[in-house]
């Protein structure tokens, strides 16, 4: 048997203990046929980068099976008919990870950042390097004579009496 990760989303308006449900569903169908799984992780609601069937947020799920390609097939089946389920990908892997996914780990890095959000410690706006201080530009002036394309009469060149 093989290893495999799936990743299920499930639309937004479906509650965290309907999603539960499908979890439980899907993975009990992998253990009726011959398949063990190995870790299950609820993501939560997460926005979508894009609209998918008119929803802009999803439930995420992960599970990590070792399971025989004739069970995969089967659970993947029920994924598409299931109305709740928006997308999902199964994925062949070497070996599942122990532990925590990297989507859970980053929750809490996130609060260690500090309060410039990770950029580190640039200083005051006021500091402007080796640039020095902007000038103020103000007003230039009026053009000098013979300088520019309005020199001579106001007109652009090409431009003649327009009969």
């Amino acid at each position: 048997m093989a290893l495999y990760e799936t990743i299920l989303i499930a639309r937004q308006d479906i509650t965290a203990s309907q999603v539960e449900g499908l979890t439980e569903t899907f993975t009990g169908i992998l253990k009726e046929n011959g398949g063990e799984v190995k870790k299950v992780e609820q993501w939560g609601l997460k926005t979508l980068t894009y609209r998918i069937k008119k929803n802009r947020k999803a439930h995420y799920v992960y599970i990590g099976h070792e399971a025989p390609a004739a069970a995969v097939a089967e659970m993947e089946r029920n994924m598409s008919i299931n109305e709740d389920v928006l997308r999902f990908m199964t994925v062949k892997v070497e070996k599942i990870e122990e532990g925590q996914t990297a989507m859970l780990t980053n929750k809490g890095e996130r609060s260690e950042r500090g309060p410039r959000g990770g950029f580190g410690d640039r200083g005051p706006r006021r500091d402007f390097g080796d640039r020095g201080p902007r000038r103020d530009f103000g007003d230039r002036g009026p053009r000098r004579d013979g300088d520019g394309p309005r020199a001579e009469g106001g007109r652009n060149e090409g431009e003649g009496d327009r009969a």
